[in-house]
């Protein structure tokens, strides 16, 4: 990552990408049912929009690029937050969908983490530090669920804020 213009252009996508997914993982969850679930991946959705807001609200006065989807640099094809597709079949299990969004929100963790280590750029630095806090909290959530899940209690009805 060069450019805070490129780090921001980044996060807008890798964001949206994250909010599309989780919200398709929620349509899956509530079409059998399972609404514990499909209420955690509504908020991990909205809090998705919320960091792609605020990636673009900091853009806002910059000049960021329009990139086509080669353009981006992610570990794999997707952005590194985008839940597995098929993560929308509504036949899988509370378990499996909680690891499916385990896996999206360390992904993100681990690509904004891999920003932080690897830039000299200080502005960029300082936005990766703040994003990696956030996907940090979603981590420790997720594992708290699956702890629950796991433990045979039942899921909270409030979800811990991020």
């Amino acid at each position: 990552m060069e450019t805070v213009e490129e780090f921001l252009a980044h996060s807008i996508k890798l964001e949206q990408e994250a909010a599309l997914r989780f919200g398709q993982l929620a349509d899956a969850m509530d079409s059998c049912g399972n609404k514990e679930v499909s209420k955690l991946f509504r908020q991990l959705a909205d809090y998705s929009r919320m960091h792609q807001a605020d990636a673009q609200a900091r853009a806002g006065f910059r000049d960021i690029p329009q990139m086509e989807p080669g353009d981006f640099k992610w570990p794999g094809l997707e952005s590194p937050e985008a839940a597995a597709i098929w993560g929308t079949d509504p036949f899988i299990g509370r378990d499996l969908a909680l690891q499916i969004a385990l896996e999206a929100e360390t992904g993100a963790f681990d690509w904004y983490k891999n920003v932080l280590d690897t830039t000299d750029n200080p502005e960029i630095k300082m936005l990766a530090k703040e994003f990696v806090a956030e996907e940090s909290g979603h981590v420790a959530e997720l594992h708290r669920w699956i702890a629950l899940h796991k433990a045979g209690k039942p899921l909270p009805h409030e979800i811990v804020p991020f």
